[in-house]
């Protein structure tokens, strides 16, 4: 069963059903049961409120019961809980699908998103490491951090 915790220290499960499954289709617009399961997880992903609106709808009743408000849940999903809550609704779909071989599917772009999420993290890390001497010069200097900067001067003012 997939589970996340917010920053408040509550703990949400994923369980997902095709009530849960029809309740996101009518309020959000979302289909959960896309053929194009790459691009609907792309834009859950790179949009961290649709993220929150779709997990708040599947563990609404259980929010209800606790009197979290969708503002409280959204209130308290930033940090390591997005990305708790983010692998918990993968997994929550893939085992909400019901053929063995869809499922071994699902479970696979789950780890491809992780790997590929650890290796973007890895070339951040190199290319900050390569960047901090210069930015740790211009902060010596006063000099701005890029060339491209434009100076006060040259910015029209709104």
């Amino acid at each position: 069963m997939a589970k996340f915790t917010d920053l408040k220290e509550r703990e949400w499960v994923l369980a997902i059903t095709v009530a849960d499954i029809r309740r996101v289709r009518q309020r959000l617009d979302v289909d959960l049961l896309t053929k194009d399961l790459p691009a609907l997880l792309e834009r859950l992903l790179s949009d961290y409120v649709l993220l929150a609106d779709v997990l708040f709808v599947l563990v609404e009743p259980a929010a209800e019961s606790a009197g979290v408000t969708d503002e409280d849940f959204g209130g308290a999903l930033a940090g390591d809980p997005i990305e708790a809550a983010s692998i918990a609704l993968i997994e929550a779909l893939r085992d909400f699908t019901p053929n063995p071989r869809d499922r071994a599917r699902v479970g696979r772009l789950l780890e491809m998103i992780l790997t590929a999420a650890e290796d973007y993290r890895e070339q951040a890390e190199k290319e900050l490491d390569r960047a901090v001497p210069a930015i740790l010069a211009a902060v010596r200097t006063g000099a701005p951090f890029t060339s491209s900067q434009g100076s006060r001067e040259s910015t029209p003012e709104a």
